[in-house]
């Protein structure tokens, strides 16, 4: 088996120790090149790369932001479905919410063991994806709320601070009271057949469950969703502080009915669906900053990425 690793160098939960151990373990059963991500983007360039030289897989060294664009790089490349290389993710960031989704162990090595008694006995899968735009998701999107918090986050990082739970919290919690409009709903959710949904402030958009993690807890607001059904929504229409704490409430409360309520929104099993805004609003596709839109177009795609776990 010839396997290209991508490793990111600045993952979160990632350091020098533990990424040779990882690379020993592998390349003592696969035929291996290692190659460290230098600038966004670059994990899908190596992974496009990696179809076109025909490898037979790609294992991944970092966080959500890393298997995102390694497997959009692995689906946008020239070349047939069947031809293309399977994902083998290994987690090294904060949240590594997809490779939980699919039962890796949170600590990198014993993922690593599990993954090699995967190429082993020739174990995989085929997942869904979510298609926002043109870009592929593996666990979530969301326009609002949830993608402010993800930009100040990238602003705080790039100035130096350590991502954290306690990080994302305190951010969450600033940019809920101080910087979002939580009087005037911009987004309007669109699907053939029915009526529009509006007036809402935020959406998120699940492939699978749960959306995200605080610390080992998950944060469950479309329990029902998973990698072999379309996509579903959670959307909010009032984002005032006791109604919002009540369904935050729900969504860590472990249950596998999704949160309810006057002005909650869900739905299951969607094909596609469109979300459109009143005015620009921050997007993001599986914990990355896309910047803001005003229209993004959402498609379920069945059967879309073969993984070795």
């Amino acid at each position: 088996m010839r396997a290209l690793l991508i490793t990111n160098p600045q993952a979160t939960s990632s350091n020098q120790l533990r990424r040779d151990v990882i690379v020993s373990a592998l390349a003592s059963e696969i035929d291996l090149k290692v190659v460290e991500t230098r600038y966004r983007g670059h994990a899908g360039a190596l992974a496009s790369g990696a179809v076109t030289d025909g490898l037979d897989l790609v294992v991944t060294l970092g966080g959500d932001g890393t298997v995102n664009e390694a497997v959009n790089g692995l689906l946008r490349a020239p070349g047939a479905a069947g031809e293309r290389p399977a994902l083998a993710p290994i987690p090294a960031g904060n949240g590594n919410v997809f490779i939980r989704s699919l039962g890796l162990p949170a600590d990198p090595v014993e993922a690593t063991g599990h993954i090699l008694a995967a190429i082993s006995s020739g174990r995989s899968r085929r997942i869904g994806l979510g298609l926002a735009g043109d870009r592929y998701f593996t666990f979530s999107a969301g326009l609002g709320l949830d993608a402010e918090v993800i930009r100040a986050m990238e602003g705080l990082r790039a100035s130096g601070r350590k991502a954290s739970d306690a990080l994302y919290m305190w951010t969450t919690f600033r940019q809920y009271y101080s910087v979002t409009d939580r009087r005037h709903p911009a987004l309007t959710l669109e699907r053939k057949g029915h009526d529009p949904l509006d007036g809402l402030f935020m959406a998120v958009v699940s492939n699978t469950a749960p959306w995200t993690y605080l610390g080992s807890r998950p944060v469950n607001p479309s329990p029902l969703a998973n990698f072999d059904t379309g996509l579903d929504v959670f959307a909010l229409r009032r984002l005032r502080t006791v109604s919002t704490a009540q369904v935050l409430r729900r969504m860590l409360a472990n249950r596998n009915t999704p949160p309810n309520g006057r002005h909650v929104v869900n739905l299951h099993d969607e094909s596609g669906f469109t979300l459109r805004s009143g005015r620009p609003i921050a997007w993001q596709v599986d914990g990355e900053y896309m910047g803001e839109h005003e229209y993004v177009a959402f498609r379920s795609v069945p059967q879309a990425l073969r993984v070795t776990v």
